[in-house]
């Protein structure tokens, strides 16, 4: 770097913000350098940027004047803000989607099931409870309790997989406002879910052949599993209580259904408390059948809403209630969180902008840019904090759209996160006395190992999830209803389609399986069709140019009454330039239209007239 691009770069970090404020893009900077807010700072490519020393990354860090100080001291302070609520909204998403889809998703995982059967319904369940960590743990619990085998759980993990980035890809849809933070934040997202559709589609037919991950882990397992205790992060204890004053998810249910202790959510309705106290001790209490206790007398009943035995009730847990109100319940928090979490998201994102603001991308390049193997260990880390992958991801998404984050960071980032996941499983192992619950969370872990060793470390196979996210990316410039079509083909059409394919294979008729059969090799045909038509008859080019007349036409449409006034402003300059006042040709107009109307009338009498002679 020369020293002349080295003064223009101290300056730029030391001096304060708004001072610089003419200079407004890399062009009009000796240098050529990029800051924080440039109105050309989009098309900088991470090729371009240039290198910065980590003392240039501390002196902009570290050296600030009392009044920069202070704006960081309130800038700090309205991150946490932002981002503790943020993380309440995804911990109150997390429930109500738990109390809205917890009686299906327990259903769900009840039954054995072929292996195509098994991934997919992984995959719903944790798209619907919005918690790999939880549909791990309730795997894992259902074959320790023997209700399910360690070959189903294996692919069960697989889909749950799958199924954990639903959340950061929501999250993504809350930088619509600005197309170029939506393209990154998508592409951001989107990494995880290639990854993990990719590593799905290597290693389960590999699995179904082979049986790898069962033998691989069975000759790991120990002759018993002792008892542990259950761990809660950090970052847990500070969000939970809050958002469990508000609502929480009663998760015994789910496995209640899935273990085949009951049969529906029906069981648990409608929810009682002793003597109508509304605490834990008399709604939530569980009764000691050994001991004789009866519901209703010694102890209360609740559903898919429960208690909590430090925070009580929470806000939306109702005396009475039956399933439906349960479910309007959850509805109602979901609808809540998903405001907060697009609220808290533009705040966190606004204070970020600000705070960054004049900052060259070098020093924040020089800053992110981390080894892989240490991105991995990060994520891996902050995982096993918050105990949740999708939270890692999702708070991780919108400093991807930010740029502040590379996409080539976010990647060994969110592989982190995978491995910091199954974690919880194998917390929940611990917990059962059975070998085989131990076996399903090492299938788990070594599952997302595999897919580490086979997508990353080679640089050809690491830019294919890559180029798939950034093309996904791009997509959303063309139409903003890319991210939402994506949400709803990717994680519950297509899976419910194979669930469907599937099912009929299940039935063990000769019909059933002839008929499925056939539907196999005519989606294996169109899918074969829509490919050649995709590459050899320009699919692709027609797609895009489909959404390229959408855009136009919406900014035409956004663009129309502009337009409309100036064309009515330049009339009327010709009108004066030709003399004619415009009430005028607005007679004439009209005396012309009326004796247009005027002469078609009296050539339909005559018509009208020759006829009835003839």
């Amino acid at each position: 770097m020369s020293t002349t691009e080295a003064q223009d770069t101290t300056k730029s970090e030391t001096t304060p913000v708004g001072e610089d404020s003419a200079v407004k893009s890399r062009k009009d900077r000796p240098t050529g350098s990029t800051h924080f807010g440039d109105a050309d700072w989009d098309e900088e490519r991470p090729d371009e940027i240039g290198d910065a020393t980590w003392g240039e990354v501390a002196k902009a860090c570290c050296v600030h004047d009392a009044k920069e100080w202070g704006k960081i001291f309130v800038g700090a302070c309205g991150a946490l803000f932002f981002l503790y609520f943020f993380l309440f909204a995804l911990e109150l998403l997390g429930n109500s989607a738990k109390v809205l889809g917890g009686c299906r998703a327990g259903g769900l995982l009840s039954d054995e099931t072929n292996p195509v059967a098994g991934l997919v319904i992984g995959e719903l369940a944790t798209a619907l409870i919005q918690s790999s960590s939880t549909t791990t743990s309730i795997i894992v619990s259902l074959v320790g309790a023997e209700a399910i085998s360690v070959n189903t759980g294996i692919y069960l993990v697989m889909g749950a997989n799958i199924g954990t980035s639903v959340t950061n890809t929501i999250v993504s849809m809350g930088q619509m406002a600005d197309g170029a933070q939506l393209e990154r934040a998508f592409a951001g997202a989107t990494v995880h879910d290639i990854f993990n559709l990719l590593s799905v589609a290597i290693l389960f037919p590999l699995e179904v052949i082979s049986h790898y991950l069962y033998h691989l882990t069975n000759a790991m397992l120990p002759d018993s599993v002792g008892d542990g205790e259950k761990w809660e992060g950090p970052i847990k204890k500070i969000v939970s209580p809050f958002a469990g004053r508000v609502l929480k998810a009663n998760k015994d249910v789910i496995k209640d259904i899935a273990t085949g202790k009951v049969d529906s959510c029906d069981a648990y309705y409608p929810a009682l408390c002793l003597d109508g106290i509304e605490d834990y001790k008399h709604c939530a209490s569980k009764c000691d059948k050994d001991a004789g206790e009866e519901v209703g007398v010694d102890c209360g009943r609740v559903g898919l809403i429960t208690c909590d035995k430090n925070t009580g009730c929470p806000a939306f847990f109702q005396n009475g209630a039956n399933l439906h109100d349960d479910s309007i319940s959850g509805g109602v928090c979901l609808v809540l969180s998903l405001f907060l979490l697009i609220v808290c998201l533009m705040g966190l994102v606004n204070v970020l902008q600000r705070g960054l603001a004049g900052m060259s991308t070098r020093i924040i390049y020089k800053a992110t840019n981390v080894n892989g193997l240490i991105g991995i260990v990060i994520g891996a880390a902050i995982t096993i904090l918050v105990q949740s992958s999708s939270i890692t991801t999702s708070v991780l998404t919108p400093f991807v759209g930010l740029g502040v984050i590379q996409l080539e960071q976010m990647l060994p980032l969110t592989l982190g996160a995978n491995i910091g996941t199954t974690i919880t499983g194998l917390l929940a192992a611990m917990v059962s006395d059975n070998v085989d619950a131990l076996q399903v969370a090492l299938c788990h872990l070594f599952f997302n190992i595999s897919g580490i060793v086979i997508w990353y470390p080679i640089p050809i196979m690491r830019r294919i999830p890559l180029r798939g996210a950034r093309a996904l990316g791009r997509a959303t410039r063309r139409s903003r209803l890319v991210p939402p079509i994506y949400i709803i083909v990717v994680f519950f059409v297509i899976p419910l389609l194979l669930l469907g394919l599937s099912s009929l294979f299940m039935q063990k008729t000769v019909g059933f399986t002839v008929l499925g059969s056939f539907l196999v090799i005519g989606v294996v045909l169109g899918i074969a069709r829509f490919i050649w038509w995709w590459k050899k008859q320009e699919g692709l080019q027609k797609c895009l140019a489909c959404l390229d007349r959408r855009t136009d036409m919406n900014n035409t449409m956004k663009t129309l009454p502009e337009d409309m006034q100036f064309l009515k402003s330049k009339v009327s300059l010709l009108a004066e330039h030709t003399g004619l006042p415009e009430d005028e040709e607005a007679g004439d107009a009209q005396k012309g239209s009326d004796g247009t109307a005027d002469d078609v009338a009296a050539e339909n009498e005559e018509v009208a007239g020759g006829d009835k002679n003839e």
